[in-house]
């Protein structure tokens, strides 16, 4: 899968010299939480969070008044806060290559560009819900955990297990173990007795680690 399949499309911008007020109400209105900015001519310049807003903005304690409060805030804008230059990626970028950026540098976002032109944005929330979709989480079965040592076949003879008894494998994950050489197995299954099934794996000699309804 890649980044372009799941991109957020057309995302929502903000100039460079937007108050920092009014940039904080578009986040709220939108329901976003960054902001891909851009200049005069249309050029992506920098990124800004709402937590970049949010530190810049005064502190509730402050004792201004209101009015030096909004006429403080006109004065600031989007500019001055922003994380410049950005990291961007690709539409056709890996999104487990985007998930590695994001975590590497401890950011929330990566504004997606093609031929220098901004054509979406990627968030943690996108990963999330990938996640989701790739443990089965929305559907309902059995999900078992199983800890194998690694080598050719182990994927193989569990999958040919569960479709002699006749199940549905809505999902099949990894998970590296304690060891180099050791995976976790996570695979959600559907259409099968739980009791049968356990029964199964043991007689197999399978070391299950989790087995629930989820």
């Amino acid at each position: 899968m890649l980044v372009g399949e799941r991109m957020t499309r057309n995302p929502v911008t903000i100039s460079d010299d937007t108050n920092i007020d009014d940039a904080l109400h578009l986040m709220r209105e939108r329901k976003v939480r960054r902001l891909p900015v851009l200049d005069a001519s249309g050029q992506m310049v920098g990124i800004v969070s709402d937590e970049d807003l949010l530190h810049a903005s005064p502190s509730p304690a402050t004792s201004l008044s209101v009015y030096e409060l909004h006429y403080l805030l006109s004065k600031l804008n989007v500019r001055s806060v922003m994380s410049s230059p950005v990291i961007t990626i690709k539409p056709d970028t890996p999104l487990e290559e985007a998930a590695r950026i994001m975590a590497d540098n401890k950011i929330g976002g990566l504004p997606v560009v093609e031929d220098n032109q901004l054509t979406g944005i990627i968030t943690e929330t996108d990963v999330f819900k990938i996640l989701l979709e790739l443990l089965g989480a929305r559907v309902p079965g059995l999900r078992v955990t199983i800890a194998v040592h690694e080598g050719k076949g182990v994927l193989a003879r569990l999958t040919k297990v569960i479709a002699e008894m006749g199940g549905n494998i809505i999902s099949v994950v990894t998970f590296g173990g304690d060891q180099p050489a050791d995976r976790l197995i996570t695979i959600k299954i559907s259409d099968c007795d739980a009791a049968a099934v356990r029964a199964v794996l043991d007689q197999e000699g399978l070391q299950i680690i989790d087995f629930r309804s989820a």
